[in-house]
């Protein structure tokens, strides 16, 4: 199995998150943005694989999101 197809837990800490919405640009198939403008994981997408998924945890401002 490549590095990126290796399923990851992916969450948002939504107290860090400042809603720069790196996250919904880069990967909007697993992060998407709140009718406050922070950022949030598509439910049932917690479980994010993929080059895109890293480059938006890379891409936040503020690294309020965690992949494990």
């Amino acid at each position: 199995m490549t590095k990126e197809a290796v399923p990851m837990r992916v969450s948002i800490d939504a107290d860090v998150c400042i809603g720069a919405g790196q996250c919904a640009l880069t990967s909007p198939d697993v992060f998407t943005q709140d009718d406050d403008g922070f950022g949030t994981v598509v439910p049932g997408r917690e479980d994010g694989t993929g080059t895109l998924v890293r480059e938006a945890a890379r891409a936040c401002p503020v690294q309020a999101i965690t992949l494990r």
